[in-house]
C-alpha cells in the first residue's frame, strides 16, 4: 500500500476513535440496549414528552452507532480490495479503492466534526440577530451583507429561515435584523459567530477613500418546549410600534409590531413580520430563548468569558475581520484561521471558520497551536 494511502487510513482511523470516545464507546451498546428495554415499556407513552425525549436520545444513539459502524466496515472493504488489487497486480481495482478512500476520508472528518456537537442546546434551532455599528451608512450596509452571508450559508445547508424583524437604515443597508433559523444543530453550528465583524474596503457610497464598519451578531437557542423558563410579568414591558423595515412583502401598516424589554437583564426583543398576537408570542419565545442563553452562559465559563469581552461593536471586539482593501483576506482573530477567498465566505462558505472555532472549543488551542505543536 502506498504512503499516501496509508496517511489516509490512518486520518479515517483517527477519525473513527474520536467519534468512539464522543460517544463513550465503552457504555454504547449497553446504553442502547436499555434503551431498546424502555421502548417496550407499555406505559412508555403515559407521558408523551419524557417518552418523545426517550425516543429522540434512542434515535441519536442508533445513528452515531449506525455512522461509525458504517466508516469502519467502508473501510475494511476498500482496504481489503486494494490488498486485493495489488495481489493481482489490477491497478484499476487500486485506484478504485484508493478513490473511495479519499471520500470516505472527507466523510468521515464531517462526521468527526458533527460529533463535536454535544453541547446541551447545539441540536437546537437558533435565532440570529444582526446589529449595525460604528460606522453609519457603512456599517448598515456591512450588516446587510452579513444578512446575506447567513442567510446564503443556512440556504446551504437546507435549513429553514424565518425573518423575525428587520429596520432599514436611513440612506442604506439595515440597522438590524432578527432570523430564525431552524434544523438539526442549527444552534451548534452558528454558536461560534457571536461577536463583533469588521470590514475594511474602500466605501461604495462615493467617497473613494478606506472605510472600516462594524457590526455585531449575537446567536442564542431556541428553546425546546419541554424547558421551563419563568418570566415574571412585573419584569417586562411590551410595547407596540409601526414596523420601519424596508416595504414591500414585509411592510407593517398598522402598530402590530412588538418589542418586549426585560428590566432585570436589559434584554430587549422585537418581532415585525406578522399579527399582533403572532408578534407577541414570537417576541416572547425569543426572549425566553435569550435568557435560557444567560443559563447556560453561566454554566460554561469560557462561553460566558467570551460574551462578557464582546462589548460594543467597534474597535478592540472583533472576533473576524473581513479585508476586502488593499489586499482580500478573512481572518479568525480566535482560531487565526484565514481565508484569501473573500467573496466565497460572504457567499455563505462558513463551515471552514465554524469547524476551526469548534475544534478550539474541545481543545483549548487554536489549531495554528495544535499544529505548532504537532
Amino acid at each position: 500500500m502506498r504512503a499516501e494511502t496509508q496517511t489516509i487510513v490512518s486520518e479515517i482511523e483517527n477519525s473513527l476513535e474520536l467519534l468512539r470516545q464522543r460517544m463513550d464507546w465503552t457504555t454504547a451498546q449497553h446504553r442502547l440496549e436499555e434503551f431498546n428495554a424502555r421502548v417496550e415499556d407499555p406505559n412508555l407513552w403515559d407521558d408523551p414528552e419524557k417518552a418523545q425525549a426517550l425516543m429522540r436520545d434512542r434515535q441519536m444513539l442508533v445513528d452515531r452507532i449506525a455512522v461509525h459502524d458504517g466508516i469502519k466496515q467502508d473501510l475494511t472493504d476498500n482496504v481489503d480490495l486494494i490488498e486485493l488489487g495489488e495481489m493481482e497486480d489490477d491497478a484499476e481495482v487500486v485506484a478504485e479503492a484508493e478513490a473511495a478512500l479519499k471520500a470516505l476520508r472527507a466523510r468521515a472528518a464531517e462526521k468527526e466534526l458533527e460529533a463535536l456537537l454535544n453541547g446541551e442546546a447545539d441540536s437546537n434551532d437558533t435565532f440570529l440577530e444582526i446589529n449595525a455599528g460604528a460606522g453609519g451608512t457603512e456599517a448598515c450596509d456591512w450588516a446587510q451583507m452579513l444578512q446575506r452571508m447567513y442567510v446564503r450559508w443556512a440556504d446551504k445547508r437546507g435549513y429553514k429561515v424565518e425573518l423575525q424583524s428587520e429596520e432599514a437604515g436611513a440612506e442604506a443597508g439595515i440597522k438590524s435584523c432578527a432570523y430564525k433559523i431552524s434544523g438539526l444543530n442549527a444552534y451548534g453550528w452558528l454558536k461560534s459567530e457571536s461577536g463583533v465583524h469588521r470590514l475594511v474596503r474602500i466605501s461604495p457610497f462615493g467617497k473613494g477613500t478606506r472605510e472600516t464598519s462594524f457590526a455585531s451578531v449575537w446567536v442564542y437557542p431556541v428553546v425546546d418546549d419541554n424547558i421551563e423558563i419563568e418570566v415574571n410579568p412585573a419584569d417586562i414591558r411590551i410595547d407596540t410600534y409601526r414596523s420601519s423595515g424596508a416595504g414591500g412583502q414585509h411592510v407593517n401598516t398598522t402598530d402590530s409590531a412588538v418589542r418586549i424589554t426585560h428590566h432585570p437583564t436589559g434584554i430587549v426583543v422585537t418581532s415585525s413580520e406578522k399579527s399582533q398576537h403572532q408578534n407577541r408570542d414570537i417576541a416572547m419565545k425569543a426572549l425566553k430563548s435569550r435568557l435560557y442563553q444567560l443559563e447556560l452562559d453561566k454554566r460554561n465559563a469560557a462561553i460566558n468569558e467570551a460574551h462578557e469581552s464582546k462589548g460594543s461593536a467597534g474597535w478592540g471586539n472583533q472576533i473576524r475581520s473581513y479585508v476586502l482593501q488593499p489586499y482580500q483576506m478573512v481572518k479568525d482573530l480566535r482560531t487565526s484561521h484565514e481565508t484569501s477567498d473573500t467573496q466565497g465566505v460572504l457567499d455563505g462558505d462558513l463551515d471552514d471558520f465554524m469547524a476551526a472555532t469548534l475544534a478550539m472549543d474541545v481543545s483549548g488551542k487554536s489549531r495554528a497551536e495544535a499544529t505548532a505543536e504537532d
